[in-house]
């Protein structure tokens, strides 16, 4: 993609940038005293000590493009197509604590993804950036917009070339589906495990439209991730499946919203993690249902696999209904392989270590069989296996 541009930029963007820079000295960083950060500890992070990148190292693929389909870097977007960019940047992400309004201040380059009025796209997107500049902060932004009736399918993942360098990844993701339109959204990072990761990624999903969400998070020491689904529209439908595996110290931390605005809407989410070595995670998941937005039906679970009696996970589901014809339900686990299952494939002729790897393999089976069958379905089982075994070794 293109590297910082020395144009004069747009004074909507300027002024933008100023606005963000203000904030994000006004609002200090997130304590453990502050609900939603209980259990991810922020003190170590001397965030002004990391330096700012002036180019990342992020490309794009996506075939031969139908007209009117745009893949652009963001940067290259301000010249393109400028009035897109000023109406939609920051259209679904509010700024809402310093790590936003840095990225607002500070975004170097990106991806825009613009697929217009009933046009599909026949071959996935696919977006890679690298996060491999030591002490650098890295601030990334991703807009997706489909309009009525488009269909498309994006990859997009970060990752670093090592676990040795200590950086900063900073990234915000806006997916806006247009009103029976259908996206599904791979999200997948590997960042170096010294590194810090900020990402707040919120989707709005508008009249009959439907949203696909696969995330898996393998990377990263310390940190956050969000993930917000507005159901906007009546008849919308979202499905969110998260995984995660940590190793070493690593600590994972996830936090996820379904927001249900209007009647007659459907979620489902599911996140499978599995923990080894001294590693922890945290999981808070919020089913959020709005005055008027009858007939909900929303669903959520959290299940983790501790592999070392080091390894610790948090699940925090929760519930606020403002409706009463609703279906809301959720539940949450954390546990140990089953010392029966292993005595039981153990007496079989398996090894120690062949039956914990069998048992670990259906537990995440369990989230490769909720994505549609196809190269999605085995690109994630092929990662997850990957990881696996990077944390068994």
């Amino acid at each position: 993609m293109a590297e910082a541009t020395t144009a004069v930029e747009p004074t909507w963007l300027s002024e933008r940038r100023r606005s963000g820079a203000s904030l994000a000295q006004e609002l200090p960083l997130p304590t453990k005293k502050l609900k939603g950060w209980e259990f991810t500890d922020l003190s170590g992070l001397e965030i002004d000590s990391y330096i700012r990148q002036s180019s990342v190292d992020g490309h794009h693929s996506a075939g031969d493009l139908p007209e009117g389909v745009v893949v652009t870097s963001l940067l290259d977007a301000l010249t393109s197509h400028p009035a897109l960019i000023e109406e939609r940047l920051g259209s679904i992400v509010p700024i809402r604590d310093p790590f936003v309004a840095r990225n607002d201040s500070e975004w170097t380059d990106g991806v825009l993804v613009y697929v217009p009025r009933g046009i599909r796209l026949e071959v996935p997107v696919k977006v890679e950036l690298n996060v491999d500049g030591e002490g650098e902060s890295v601030n990334w932004r991703t807009l997706i917009v489909l309009e009525e009736g488009a269909e498309a399918e994006v990859w997009e993942h970060h990752g670093s070339s090592g676990d040795d360098n200590d950086s900063l990844l900073n990234s915000v993701v806006e997916l806006s589906v247009g009103p029976a339109a259908t996206l599904n959204y791979v999200s997948t990072q590997d960042i170096s495990e010294k590194s810090w990761i900020f990402s707040t990624q919120r989707a709005e999903v508008e009249r009959d439209a439907s949203l696909e969400w696969t995330a898996l998070g393998f990377g990263s020491g310390r940190g956050k991730v969000r993930m917000e689904t507005k159901l906007a529209g009546q008849g919308s439908s979202a499905k969110v499946t998260g995984g995660y595996a940590g190793g070493g110290t690593q600590h994972l931390d996830y936090d996820t919203i379904q927001e249900h605005s209007a009647p007659n809407t459907f979620s489902d989410l599911a996140f499978r993690g599995v923990l080894g070595d001294h590693s922890t995670a945290v999981w808070r998941g919020m089913i959020q249902v709005d005055e008027g937005a009858q007939q909900t039906d929303a669903f959520q679970e959290s299940r983790n696999l501790i592999l070392s009696p080091d390894a610790h996970a948090d699940a925090i589901p929760g519930l606020e209904i403002k409706a009463d014809d609703v279906k809301c339900t959720h539940a949450a686990a954390i546990a140990q392989i089953d010392p029966e299952q292993l005595f039981y494939l153990t007496s079989r002729g398996l090894d120690e270590d062949q039956s914990r790897q069998l048992v670990i393999g259906a537990f995440l089976q369990e989230l490769v069989e909720r994505i549609p069958e196809g190269e999605v379905r085995e690109d994630v089982s092929a990662s997850l296996e990957r990881r696996l075994e990077e944390i068994l070794d």
